[in-house]
């Protein structure tokens, strides 16, 4: 009976944990548009999922033409949000800039994806294969170097995406969101490939307990052991990394004073600028250790 209450308890604040900001947005209309070919700069591509137009935004690096192999980081936003938002929050773009990767922002449908959670009924898993398909085959990603990242509602979608996604990311990292929902019942919901994660969660988050829940149900079933390293080196941050059975990594950043934010982040109603921490830096820093494990 305890247990079952428990586990109650995380699905509930999970659920309230999809929602990372009370103003809504709407997401803007999908308009029709050429496919574009690849190039520096700033693009807005449409896909068709599911008999459905979906929109994402694609940022490519000062001088990159498509010619070469790259990196990509797909960016997934709050709900309410939109990938806009998402960008124009996290400051992703310039880190590509100074590292010759790509960004994508996909656009949940009604400012949400369908994670663990909430908040859709999208088959968003489908989405992000579709897409990430698409930068592979037209411009030039590298297969063995796809990043999801994601706040709140985004970062419950990229555990999802983790798991049901199989082969196609070789990371993620969540900012304040987690595992967590109805599919933690079935024992084999973990990823069949292997997906290292990053994660950072504030001490003073209201979801922290359900998010600690879902690390210690990911450790167990992927027989992850902890591993030594340096301290953080930051007043009020707790780092602890841990080497999983398949060979996957999980590390986790606790930011003692934070509560459901993207620490470092200048602007938008989940940004901490003054915190101990920069996210967009400690996530580009694990993804470009991390290629994917064969």
């Amino acid at each position: 009976m305890r247990r079952s209450i428990l586990i109650m308890g995380v699905v509930c604040a999970l659920l309230l944990a999809g929602c990372g900001e009370e103003t809504p947005a709407a997401t803007p209309p999908a308009s029709e548009a050429p496919a574009q070919r690849p190039a520096a700069g700033d693009h807005k591509l449409t896909l068709q999922v599911a008999g459905k137009e979906r929109t994402f935004l694609v940022h490519a690096p000062p001088g990159y033409t498509g010619d070469k192999p790259v990196p990509l980081v797909v960016g997934l936003h709050f709900y309410p949000g939109s990938g806009e938002r998402l960008r124009d929050m996290i400051e992703m773009d310039a880190k590509a800039d100074e590292h010759g990767f790509l960004v994508a922002y996909p656009d949940g449908v009604a400012g949400g994806f369908n994670a663990l959670i909430c908040c859709g009924a999208e088959d968003d898993v489908a989405f992000l294969k579709a897409l990430t398909d698409r930068l592979i085959a037209d411009w030039g990603v590298d297969a063995d170097r796809v990043y999801a990242t994601g706040i709140s509602n985004g970062a419950d979608m990229s555990f999802r995406a983790a798991v049901e996604a199989t082969g196609v990311f070789a990371a993620i990292g969540a900012v304040s969101g987690g595992l967590g929902g109805p599919r933690l019942a079935d024992p084999g919901f973990m990823p069949k490939k292997p997906v290292s994660v990053v994660t950072i969660i504030g001490g003073l988050d209201q979801y922290y307990e359900a998010f600690q829940a879902g690390l210690k149900t990911w450790r167990e079933r992927l027989k992850c052991a902890p591993v030594k390293n340096p301290a953080s080196g930051m007043k009020g941050v707790e780092r602890s990394s841990a080497r999983c059975a398949d060979g996957s990594d999980l590390e986790v950043y606790v930011v003692a004073d934070m509560g459901h934010s993207w620490p470092g982040a200048k602007n938008g109603q989940m940004a901490l600028p003054d915190a101990p921490i920069v996210a967009t830096d400690v996530l580009w820093d694990f993804f470009a250790a991390h290629p994917r494990i064969s």
